[in-house]
């Protein structure tokens, strides 16, 4: 049996000299102690994995060996990556980790048990030799008192996923990044009181003296359909701001570029900017994106957008550049 730490088939080697060269060009480089690459990634339904070069057609899961090594090499890109979508099942997770190798870490919450919570974790994935932990890592739990007036079926008696909170360094900078995956729900607008709650649980965090840090940076799958709707109204209502150039980009493989009105805005990395009673973001932000995997992730195997989603994802990894001094 092949393992994922082999010498890959000539094909797939060649496979990812064209991912390589993509990479080169659809995302910015890393510089060492001046400049921080941060990025998001659904990674549709994160779990098994077979362990084959190429899956077959009678496989289960699609996802194989190639598509691990695929997304290692779009990990790599970052200094750090927030996860969503991971599974209690870490096989295909274990894999991409033999992949990047002894310098990545990761750091990952467990399991949000119960039928909502969907057998998900959220995650970290991080360059050690650029980003480290900063001492702080835990689940966002609402107060008792602040359940009041918000819907069972959007949270129960907490969040159906836990939100969760990590705090990194990188060249003298510390930031906490929080991660999401907003219940989907039966409706679009029982996702409202959930992205109003972590919307006002981070404004309350980012006031506090008292707090880790200031730098708060909300970033992961909030499952909001269009930009300026209730949803979207709901996370920047108390002054959570998405970059201008983020707003442009789309997040899924689903997206048609003929009919950009219809474009998903699921995908979200968000922070507080200037504020008279709130510190802002003290990174200083450069440009963010999205990269678009379709057409050099597996190129051999001539998929539909369906049969990529299962290896790969259907959604694309987006991220955000700041210069660090």
């Amino acid at each position: 049996m092949p393992h994922v730490t082999d010498t890959p088939p000539e094909a797939v080697r060649e496979d990812l000299q064209l991912l390589d060269g993509a990479l080169d060009e659809g995302l910015p480089p890393r510089v060492l102690d001046r400049s921080l690459l941060i990025g998001t990634w659904n990674l549709r339904h994160f779990g098994g994995l077979t362990e084959k070069w190429a899956s077959e057609p009678g496989d289960s899961p699609k996802r194989d060996l190639q598509s691990i090594l695929t997304i290692a090499e779009v990990i790599r890109r970052f200094d750090v990556v927030a996860l969503q979508e991971v599974r209690g099942d870490l096989k295909a997770l274990r894999h991409t980790l033999k992949a990047l190798g002894p310098d990545w870490g990761l750091v990952l919450s467990d399991v949000t048990r119960g039928g909502p919570g969907n057998d998900e974790r959220l995650g970290f994935l991080f360059d050690r030799r650029t980003v480290r932990m900063s001492g702080l890592a835990g689940e966002i739990v609402l107060p008792v008192e602040e359940l009041e007036g918000v819907s069972e079926g959007a949270l129960g008696r907490q969040f159906a996923r836990t939100p969760y909170a990590v705090a990194f360094r990188c060249g003298g900078e510390t930031f906490i990044l929080v991660t999401l995956h907003v219940l989907w729900g039966a409706s679009a607008e029982e996702r409202t009181p959930e992205l109003r709650a972590v919307a006002e649980w981070l404004d309350g965090w980012a006031r506090d003296v008292n707090a880790w840090d200031h730098n708060l940076i909300a970033l992961g799958d909030f499952n909001i359909d269009r930009a300026g709707d209730e949803r979207y109204r709901a996370l920047t209502s108390t002054g959570l701001e998405v970059p201008d150039d983020l707003h442009a980009v789309p997040r899924t493989l689903w997206s048609d570029p003929d009919e950009p009105h219809l474009e998903k805005f699921y995908d979200q990395i968000a922070w507080f900017t200037a504020d008279g009673d709130r510190p802002a973001l003290s990174l200083d932000y450069r440009e963010g994106g999205f990269f678009d995997f379709e057409g050099v992730a597996l190129p051999r195997r001539s998929l539909d957008r369906r049969s990529l989603s299962w290896r790969i994802s259907d959604h694309y990894p987006l991220w955000a550049a700041f210069d660090l001094g």
